[in-house]
C-alpha cells in the first residue's frame, strides 16, 4: 500500500475509498433525478456502484447525508468556480462572460443535478438545506457584484432579477432536454444559452 509522504498524496486505499463516495454521488444523481429521492433506497445506491446496501455507511449516515452531500457540494463548487472566474478575469466585461460560459458547463453538465436541486431540495434536513440556500444567495451576489459595476444606474433588485432569470434559462435546458427522455447537444446549445443570457443580463431598463 503507497503511504502519504509528507502529506503529498493520498494512500492508495484512501483514494479508493474517495474514488467510492464519488461514485456513490454520481449514481445517487442519476437515480434521485430518475426516481426522486423518496423511489430510491441505499440498497439501490449500493447496487449501482457494485456494492451491498450496508457498505453504504462506510461513506454516508445514511440516505438523507448522501443528498447533503450531493447539493451542498455543488452548491459549494458553484461559489468557488464563480470566485475563480472574476478573480482570473482582466475586467468586469470579461468576468461577466466568464461566469455565463462558467454556469453554461456546469448547467450542460449536470442536468440530473439540476434536477434533484429543483425536486428534492425539501427533502434536506433543516441545517443542510439553510446552507445551500446561503451558499446559492453568495453565488448570487457573485454575478450581482459584477452586473453592478457594469451597470451602476441599475437597482440592485434588478440585477438580482436578472441574474435569477439567467439562471432559470440556462438551467432549464438540460432540464427539460433530460425530462424528455433526449440529449442535449452542446455544442448547439452552448451560444444560444451564452447569446441569450448576455441579452438579457444587459439589456436596457425602459
Amino acid at each position: 500500500m503507497t503511504e502519504v509522504v509528507d502529506g503529498a498524496r493520498p494512500t492508495q486505499r484512501s483514494q479508493a475509498k474517495a474514488d467510492r463516495r464519488a461514485a456513490l454521488l454520481e449514481a445517487a444523481a442519476t437515480l434521485f433525478a430518475d426516481r426522486g429521492f423518496n423511489g430510491v433506497s441505499i440498497e439501490d445506491l449500493g447496487t449501482a456502484v457494485g456494492v451491498s446496501g450496508p457498505a453504504v455507511y462506510r461513506h454516508f449516515a445514511g440516505k438523507q447525508a448522501v443528498l447533503a452531500a450531493l447539493l451542498v457540494g455543488v452548491s459549494r463548487d458553484l461559489l468557488d468556480g464563480g470566485r475563480s472566474v472574476v478573480a482570473q478575469s482582466a475586467d468586469d466585461t470579461q468576468a461577466l462572460r466568464s461566469l455565463i460560459a462558467f454556469h453554461a458547463d456546469f448547467a450542460l453538465g449536470n442536468p440530473d443535478v439540476i434536477r434533484v436541486q429543483d425536486r428534492d431540495l425539501d427533502s434536506l434536513a433543516d441545517e443542510d438545506r439553510r446552507e445551500v440556500r446561503s451558499l446559492q444567495r453568495r453565488y448570487i451576489e457573485q454575478w450581482t457584484d459584477v452586473l453592478s459595476r457594469l451597470h451602476p444606474a441599475f437597482d440592485a433588485t434588478v440585477l438580482r432579477v436578472r441574474v435569477q432569470a439567467t439562471f432559470g434559462l440556462i438551467n432549464s435546458t438540460p432540464h427539460s432536454a433530460r425530462t424528455h427522455g433526449r440529449t442535449v447537444d452542446s455544442a448547439t446549445a452552448r451560444p444560444v444559452l451564452e447569446a441569450m443570457a448576455w441579452a438579457g443580463l444587459n439589456a436596457p431598463v425602459r
